[in-house]
């Protein structure tokens, strides 16, 4: 198995922010809105309350938004605070969501995930992709999800699954970013190497007493942790 090598914690320059933009995650991002809000019905209030209730969802490490973005196109009942620590990435995200018109949904902040400025059981969804490889020591962040999220939340959390050995690596850049330019490239093979195993994440979630579980393996480059903070 590969050693985890680190890459930089925050991608915080203008030229990381508009390549990471530029690449495309659509199929990605559709997967992530399809599998998050499958967990995460419409909550249908009595009938003499009109329509569905709002909830509030936290995305950690939302980079330039594009997965509020798919989310709340297709829920209008959802608002969902936006973190980053990328000052250029909040400030591609800003214009994608005003783009949108989703400024009444999407609400951005800069924000560390290592230190959550919310209170305890703040939200009905907490949600993350592809962030927790960019953290040294993940499972302080991941700690402080569980403890922003209310009991009954969902927590759904996606990452890239860091492969047994560099021939695959190398296989899994050619595969999805085959027409991406270098620089895209190397981030993606740099992120490939900071990521967890599945045994790690394992471990994170026995650390934040959660079920072991919660986390499989969900493609050929992904784990996903799925599951319901226990009332």
């Amino acid at each position: 198995m590969l050693p985890r090598i680190l890459e930089p914690e925050v991608m915080d320059t203008e030229s990381e922010a508009v390549d990471y933009d530029s690449m495309d995650h659509a199929a990605v991002n559709r997967l992530f809105a399809d599998d998050f809000l499958a967990q995460f019905p419409v909550n249908q209030p009595p009938e003499e309350q009109g329509g569905a209730a709002t909830r509030s969802v936290l995305d950690v490490g939302t980079g330039t938004a594009q997965i509020p973005i798919e989310i709340c196109k297709r829920r209008i009942d959802l608002k969902v605070t936006a973190i980053d620590l990328a000052a250029h990435m909040l400030q591609l995200a800003q214009r994608n969501v005003i783009r949108e018109g989703l400024t009444s949904q999407i609400k951005l902040e800069h924000v560390d995930a290592k230190s959550l400025s919310y209170a305890d059981g703040t939200f009905d969804a907490v949600i993350s992709n592809s962030i927790i490889h960019h953290i040294p020591e993940p499972r302080c962040s991941f700690r402080e999800m569980v403890r922003v999220l209310r009991p009954g939340g969902v927590l759904f959390i996606r990452d890239l699954l860091r492969p047994a050995d560099k021939a695959t690596i190398e296989h899994l850049v050619s595969m999805y970013a085959g027409d991406a330019n270098p620089h895209q490239q190397q981030m993606f093979r740099e992120s490939l190497h900071a990521a967890l195993t599945l045994a790690e994440v394992g471990e994170m979630l026995a650390d934040a007493k959660c079920p072991v579980g919660w986390a499989q393996q969900t493609s050929d480059r992904h784990w996903t942790i799925a599951g319901k903070r226990p009332v």
